[in-house]
Formats: structure tokens, sequence, C-alpha cells
């Protein structure tokens, strides 16, 4: 299967797209937002990018960093395999490579522009390491080429997390130093960090009032007093189960039934806003964006958009 290296399919629908192109002329200056990774399979050609001019041949891979514009001219003729990576996605991955330092994926954004400085690399991962890919390299062209990647998923990430196996080892990372950070705990964004273990029912039950009542104006005393424990026990308890206070819980829950009004109501920012319980609106606009990255009118904005 062949492909046009500057072609410009949407990635809206899918993290991944890969595509083998045979390469004839010159392509670029072209920049996508997005991560590529372009594997040189036959031949050779020139790449030049904010490193200057550099030949690429067998076994070479490519690393563009999002918005890198990028040119090729072959050498003759050489074959490329492009693999497009959603920025958003790969973001995920650097999060829950480095859960335990991280408190959510606006922290690991932040560390992901800290590691990896170079907007371009060129990786000499060799003959053997291309051998070991390539298979790899064909299905995902296979699964994201038919249409039905989103059926087939797992698979596509199965093949992705192979060939970046073996492909990051190659890549320079600037060093950072990481500690671990405790507030997570009290940030109602999201993943929330927990333990795989079972729910205490106190801690259970408490999360069930909340959700059963967002509008009620919960304190962490009422709620401990509910299930006969002590504030300070309940937060631990709740935490260890949920992976965040009850207070950072019950505003991760109110922001989430507030995009739900946002996208499936006509009711006015304000007005869904109290009906989540909050009577401030400017606090309800700040956790709102610390959530989901955006404040609520221009969520609507957004989803009525692509709608």
């Amino acid at each position: 299967m062949t492909s046009r290296w500057d072609s410009s399919e949407s990635l809206a629908s899918r993290p991944l797209q890969a595509a083998t192109a045979i390469l004839e002329s010159l392509v670029g200056p072209v920049a996508f937002d997005c991560v590529q990774l372009a594997v040189v399979r036959d031949g050779s050609a020139i790449v030049c990018s904010q490193f200057g001019q550099r030949p690429a041949t067998v076994g070479d891979a490519l690393l563009l960093c999002a918005n890198t514009l990028c040119a090729v001219e072959p050498e003759d003729r050489c074959t490329v395999t492009l693999v497009r990576i959603d920025t958003d996605y790969l973001i995920g991955q650097v999060f829950w490579e480095h859960v335990g330092l991280l408190s959510d994926r606006l922290d690991a954004r932040e560390l992901a522009g800290k590691l990896y400085l170079e907007p371009v690399q060129l990786l000499r991962i060799g003959i053997e390491q291309l051998d070991r890919i390539a298979p790899w390299l064909d299905e995902l062209v296979c699964l994201t080429g038919t249409g039905h990647s989103i059926k087939r998923f797992n698979r596509v990430q199965a093949m992705w997390f192979l060939i970046a196996d073996v492909i990051t080892p190659f890549v320079k990372v600037s060093p950072v130093r990481l500690s671990p950070s405790q507030r997570e705990r009290l940030r109602p964004t999201m993943p929330r960090h927990r333990r795989f273990a079972p729910l205490r029912p106190e801690a259970m039950q408490v999360a069930e009032l909340e959700r059963n009542d967002l509008a009620h104006h919960w304190t962490v005393k009422e709620l401990a007093d509910r299930v006969h424990l002590s504030e300070s026990w309940l937060s631990h308890v709740f935490a260890d189960a949920y992976g965040k206070t009850p207070i950072a819980y019950l505003t991760m829950l109110r922001i989430e039934e507030l995009a739900r009004l946002l996208r499936e109501t006509n009711l006015l920012v304000e007005n869904a806003i109290e009906k989540v319980g909050w009577h401030s609106m400017g606090y309800a606009i700040r956790a709102f964006h610390a959530y989901v990255g955006m404040t609520p009118g221009t969520y609507r904005r957004t989803h009525n958009a692509l709608a």
C-alpha cells in the first residue's frame, strides 16, 4: 500500500495513522500538528529540517515533533513508512509511564516538553532493528488504512507499542529531575491515582451520596458523620479508594455533569453551573478549565461545531 507523504488525512477519529510511500521527487517543506515517525525501508534521501541537511538511508528513522517543518528529497527513489501519532495520545502514554510522579495530563504535557527538546531527530536504528519492526509497520499500515482501525484498536495499539519499544532507546531525551507529587489527591483532574484494592463500604457510601445529590453543599464533616468516621480517617480511606479526597471527587463529578448538560441541553451556562451545585460562577469556570482545558462556554461552542 502506498500513500502520499504530505497527505492530510484526518486523525480526528483515530490516534494513529500509518502509510507506506514511494518518494520519487522533493516533498515539502511541510509540517503537521502531530508527531511523525518516518522509517526508511528502501533507497535513500536527503532530509532537510531544523538540524540542517542530513542523509537518510535504509535502517534510519526520522522522528518529528508536532509543527516541525521538514523536506525530503529522494536520491532516485526512496520507500518510507510514515506513522503519524496524535500528540494528546502520546501525552497520555507519558503520563502513565511516569504515573507515580505526575498529577495529571497537564503535568505530563509539561514533562514531555522538557524531555523532548529536539524538534527533529534522525535515529540510526540499523538494519537488524528495521527487520524486527518491518512486519509490525506493515500490519499497522494495513490496520489504519482499511477504515476499520476502531474495531481493531487494541491490535493497532499493540503494533504501535511493539514499534515504540524498539525505537525509544534510540531517542535522545534531556535529563529531567523527577520527584513524586501528592497534589493529585487534592485536584479534580483526571485520571485518578488509586490502588487496585477492595473498596471500603464507607468510601463507597460517600461516593454514592455525592453522585446522588451533586447539588447538595457537602462538607467533609457531614459526609464523615453519615458513615460514622472521623473527618481525617474518611479523607484517608476515600483517597485510597478513589484517588481523590471527597471534595476533589465531588468537584470532578460536578464538572463531568456540567459537561454533559452543556452537550445535551440548552440550559444557559450559568443555570447549568447552578444545577450541579455551584453558586460561584468564577470558581466553576476555573475548576472546569482545570479539568477540561477550556471554559464551559468554549466547550459548548466546540461541541456544537463538531456536532
